[in-house]
């Protein structure tokens, strides 16, 4: 609390030496070949939240907006290269921009989760992009199911309702998941604990591949996920949106809908959000409560005006989640506790069964951008959140696990006027969290934890070259609570300090406009997790028994990474390389088949215990698109991971993949944007694994999707139909918690496959109250 006074009077000591004069900025969007002009183009400014698209004319304005400052500029149309321009303010009005055709997206978008907003070929970071239409075509069960398809990234899952990013082999507490540029703070480190993001209102995703702990600090050793919502409506507009599917396999049900308007600067969003499964359909029957649902709403108030913008968002994401824990009889049917078949019925029911997961996240974030005096600005977030975590094995109104995690971030960045081509920032983030077990049964103990960095950061910017430094302290501590456990102690009190200097490097360079080249290297920093340093117990749904340990050091990485791309009107090449070495790494394992006896059954008892780690990998991507109407994508990544320390593989490393989509683009005159696409997804075996691991084969996966876009009375219609695992193959993921020998590991027979066969409907419709 006193944090955040402090940061309120900050901003109104501020409020006085802002730049108060405005002035309008118009232009016009034009074909550089043709001259002719593009109505319908995208004009957006991303470091002031607003946007525009043109009007018949290929005419747009914006209003109401500083008089100073240089920003950048983007404008997207379909079938065109994404244009980005830096403008200042101030000298800029009635511009003419001339969009070059194009058959390819490439990697020309701006990127908005690094220090600046730039176009991609300048960001020496490794980021993929993923657009709303990307998200909307192949409807998925969830966020991160969505864009586990970029190279370098994958997930635990736990059935269809939970998944867990995994990015170049790193998971966990060491992905960072923003969403209104808010660190998502969620019991990340649990193998069942998914991510609480309402998956349709994100309207684009950022995936930083590789470390990221200059500007996140702890946490972010593997990579980040942003989230970004979709920009506030053009002043005077109301719009909104409706989407739809339904997935054959498990029944899935997912509508939202969202309305937001600008009336004068004031904005406005609000949205709804209702998902429902039963149990998902395997080769060889359904898997017993794996459904879910999940019930979200947002909404956001705002201004944007001359002075920047100022946003509130409020969220609340409630979900329930079966966990599968029902035993085989010889004929492959589940039975419950007393050794009935469990029916049909049961299980397509709608509401799951026991044990379950009941979570609910509520979520208050302030964002801001305020601009100082001519040339400076300040960009804050400010959030708290509460996940809530039940988990109900033998009552549905009593929990026998509870935690709940109070957290309040804050997120300060200083940016001051380009000099000389430098353009510096320096920052200071934090947090302060509270964990309450509410509940008899204890896994870990109830803590505080408190953890501040401070960074500077500056970019040189030549005309083909871009170059980038910046480095970082951090400070954590974590304070446990002693506690007992029917009557007998079960924790003891213990506090634990961590402190890093860190820094980082990185370089891009435009050879010409068709080849570019980036590079990073720099160190990083992990404080262990409350569950690394104290769990004691049975984690539910993991069936294995969890010992911390509080003498754990922080994780300390070095790494470093480059990336080559090459783009012609005819092809996209892309290829990248990294190294992250990664001192005391931190995982469980079992040491010498360790069992224990508690509630009444024989578990195996997995330590956490660190050693030297090295990662190392490559990423490669190639799109040829030899006529107008066919796309033919490849992708490819493979990760290794080694144990420095005791010479032997990691345990759980996601398996090589290889992508291949054949998408035809047709052009009807009713029935536009229109696309065929089949996609061969061969994933390798993986049988580098630790030596309490079980192995996993290597199995390809056929999916197909059409869609396109109908206009009834000039009202767009977006609709798609997709499938997935078309062959209906019987395979396991190696990161699946359901694979043989990590579902219950005392019994490495026990598993059940992923989904079937899976026919996705969708229908997505934007619409204009006002314009």
């Amino acid at each position: 609390m006193k944090v955040k006074l402090l940061l309120l009077a900050i901003a109104l000591l501020f409020t006085p030496f802002i730049y108060a004069d405005t002035l309008i900025l118009n232009g016009k969007v034009i074909d550089a070949k043709t001259r002719e002009s593009l109505p319908g183009a995208t004009v957006s400014i991303p470091d002031l939240r607003i946007s525009i698209v043109t009007d018949d004319r290929g005419e747009f304005i914006f209003k109401n907006i500083p008089e100073r400052g240089k920003f950048l500029i983007e404008i997207k149309y379909l079938g065109y290269k994404t244009f980005t321009q830096m403008v200042d303010l101030g000298v800029s009005s009635n511009m003419q921009f001339a969009l070059e055709p194009a058959t390819i997206e490439t990697q020309e978008v701006v990127i908005t989760g690094t220090a600046y907003s730039t176009d991609n070929r300048k960001n020496s970071t490794s980021v993929a992009s993923i657009s709303k239409d990307q998200l909307i075509n192949v409807p998925s069960a969830n966020l991160i199911d969505a864009i586990a398809k970029v190279p370098g990234v994958s997930q635990i899952t736990t059935g269809g309702g939970i998944s867990k990013p995994v990015i170049r082999g790193l998971g966990y507490n060491r992905v960072v998941t923003l969403v209104d540029g808010a660190k998502q703070e969620g019991q990340q480190w649990g193998d069942e604990h998914g991510i609480e993001i309402d998956q349709y209102n994100a309207e684009r995703v950022e995936v930083l591949r590789g470390a990221a702990s200059l500007l996140y600090g702890s946490d972010a050793i593997g990579g980040v996920i942003n989230v970004l919502e979709p920009l506030p409506a053009a002043e005077g507009q109301i719009k909104g949106e409706f989407l739809s599917n339904y997935s054959g396999n498990n029944g899935l049900t997912g509508n939202s809908a969202m309305l937001q308007g600008n009336a004068n600067g004031l904005i406005w969003q609000a949205r709804g959000t209702y998902k429902n499964a039963f149990s998902y359909n395997a080769p060889g029957g359904r898997i017993a409560n794996t459904g879910y649902n999940e019930t979200d709403f947002s909404g956001k108030l705002g201004l944007n005006k001359k002075w920047g913008y100022a946003h509130l968002n409020l969220s609340s994401f409630r979900s329930n989640v079966g966990l599968p824990d029902f035993t085989r009889n010889a004929d492959g049917q589940f039975e419950d506790k007393e050794g009935n078949i469990l029916t049909d019925r049961e299980l397509k029911s709608r509401t799951p069964l026991l044990p379950f997961q009941n979570i609910r996240h509520y979520k208050a974030a302030i964002n801001s951008n305020i601009l100082i005096g001519q040339k400076n600005r300040l960009n804050s977030t400010l959030a708290f959140q509460d996940n809530q975590r039940r988990e109900l094995k033998d009552s549905s109104i009593d929990p026998t696990l509870f935690f709940d995690l109070k957290t309040y971030s804050y997120d300060l960045k200083y940016y001051l006027a380009e000099n000389k081509g430098w353009e510096p920032v320096f920052g200071a983030s934090g947090q302060f969290q509270n964990n309450l077990n509410k509940a008899s049964e204890l896994l870990i103990p109830n803590y505080t934890s408190f953890a501040y960095g401070l960074f500077a950061y500056a970019k040189k910017t030549w005309t083909n070259s871009t170059f980038n430094l910046g480095a970082r302290f951090d400070y954590h501590t974590i304070s446990a609570k002693q506690m007992e456990q029917d009557g007998e102690p079960k924790f003891s009190n213990f506090k634990n300090n961590f402190s890093n200097l860190s820094g980082a490097l990185g370089f891009t360079h435009e050879f010409n406009p068709v080849f570019s080249f980036k590079a990073n290297a720099g160190s990083a920093f992990r404080a262990p997790n409350i569950a690394e340093l104290s769990s004691f117990g049975v984690h539910e749904g993991t069936f294995r028994f969890e010992i911390g340990n509080d003498a754990l050091k922080p994780e300390r990485s070095f790494y470093a990474d480059l990336g080559l791309d090459l783009t012609t009107d005819k092809l996209n090449f892309g290829l990248s390389f990294y190294n992250n070495y990664i001192n005391n790494f931190i995982y469980s394992r079992q040491i010498n088949h360790e069992t224990i006896d508690a509630e009444g059954q024989t578990f195996p008892v997995f330590r956490f215990v660190q050693d030297n780690a090295n990662f190392y990998g490559t990423e490669a991507s190639l799109t040829l698109h030899p006529v107008e109407l066919i796309h033919f994508e490849n992708s490819f990544s493979y990760t290794h991971a080694q144990n420095q320390t005791t010479h032997s593989p990691l345990p759980f490393i996601p398996a090589a993949v290889l992508r291949n989509e054949l998408r035809f683009e047709p052009q009807f005159k009713k029935f536009t944007h229109s696309y065929f696409s089949i996609t061969l997804t061969n994933t390798f075996k993986q049988s580098r694994i630790a030596d309490f691991e079980t192995p996993t084969g290597g199995y390809s996966l056929v999916n197909a999707s059409i869609g396109g876009t109908l206009k009834i009375n000039k009202q767009p219609l977006k609709v798609n139909i997709s499938a997935t695992n078309l062959l209906n193959k019987a395979y396991f993921d190696h990161l699946s918690r359901f694979k043989p020998g990590r579902l219950d590991e005392s019994d490495p027979t026990l598993g059940y496959f992923n989904p079937g066969r899976s026919i996705v409907v969708g229908v997505y419709i934007p619409f204009n109250l006002k314009k």
